[in-house]
């Protein structure tokens, strides 16, 4: 699917799917998402510069990212996505910058993507040049992971209230355990979105250093205060996203201390049972034993004896555990 956009009459022109060369030329911003042979070829015989494919777009090492041909720019990081329905991951984006076209090609759909081409329609300024696009939408994708960080501390605030409040004594065992296991939960989340989020800072962290680089020739002068803004921004983030990481990973070591006391009160109980079932036991089982000469068997008070000997021995360890402060 090719969505270019354009600026005509100071205002904004969106043309969908294929069109002919001279409409793509005179786009600013032309987005790929889920290219098909046809769309990349047209975008490519329209501006004479090759699309990089998805398969050159998974490549990891950083000379397969980010390259210059001539004094085009071909930038590539992975970028969080899903957020909203729940089951996010992490896709390669590719950003080709020419001298009047920013092309991206992606295959999934980040939200900040439609929220950024949304306030193009209402602000045709942000469509001034290509390298004004790439940095305002670097700018919204930088905002759409603060409010995503901002929600996972919110997320933690509420996992860390809950679980230090089950700890404490009076809650249901049953209640207390899906308390926990939710904690759990909500724990195993916030790292997987704090590390997603992390890989996607660092793409763009590399991909400012390299526009950076290269800022004399490929970005306007007018537009180079946006890139310190956003390496600043970028920074904070990452600060944000490490402290966040280093709190999940506190609250998982308290989340599971609590368990394992819960787990060793549990093998305590167990523990001081089978020592005060013990003695019971060994009085039972002698007698048991069918002896021929055993002369408790002829006492008339013989067998309530024996129960009130087993009694004893069972309530008498008992008061001494907790005597000593076991139970």
């Amino acid at each position: 699917m090719i969505n270019a956009y354009a600026v005509e009459n100071g205002q904004v022109v969106l043309r969908e799917g294929l069109s002919d060369a001279a409409g793509l030329r005179r786009a600013v911003w032309i987005d790929l998402l889920n290219p098909s042979f046809e769309e990349e070829h047209a975008v490519q015989d329209a501006l004479r510069i090759e699309v990089p494919t998805r398969e050159e777009m998974q490549e990891i090492e950083s000379s397969s990212r980010l390259y210059k041909e001539g004094e085009d720019l071909f930038l590539t990081a992975n970028f969080l996505y899903g957020m909203e329905a729940g089951e996010f991951g992490s896709t390669a984006i590719s950003f080709v910058l020419t001298g009047t076209t920013l092309i991206t090609v992606r295959y999934a759909t980040p939200k900040a993507f439609p929220t950024f081409a949304l306030r193009c329609q209402k602000a045709p300024g942000l469509l001034s040049s290509a390298d004004a696009v790439m940095l305002h939408l670097f700018e919204q994708i930088v905002d759409r992971l603060a409010d995503i960080l901002e929600r996972v501390g919110t997320d933690m605030d509420r996992a860390s209230a809950s679980a230090f409040q089950a700890a404490r004594p009076g809650m249901r065992a049953t209640q207390r355990d899906a308390v926990l296991k939710g904690v759990l939960v909500t724990l195993g989340q916030v790292g997987e979105v704090t590390t997603r989020a992390s890989e996607t800072l660092l793409g763009l962290s590399r991909i400012l250093t390299f526009v950076g680089a290269e800022k004399a020739m490929a970005v306007r002068k007018e537009n180079q205060g946006t890139i310190k803004t956003l390496v600043r921004d970028v920074r904070s983030l990452v600060e944000h996203a490490n402290f966040l990481n280093n709190r999940a990973t506190f609250l998982l070591d308290a989340v599971l201390g609590i368990i394992n006391v819960e787990q060793n009160g549990i093998i305590k109980t167990f523990t001081v049972v089978s020592v005060a079932l013990m003695p019971p036991t060994l009085i039972a089982s002698i007698y048991g034993m069918n002896f021929q000469h055993m002369p408790e068997l002829n006492w008339v008070v013989g067998y309530p004896l024996a129960l009130l000997l087993m009694v004893c021995t069972a309530v008498l360890p008992v008061l001494y555990f907790r005597r000593k402060g076991w139970l």
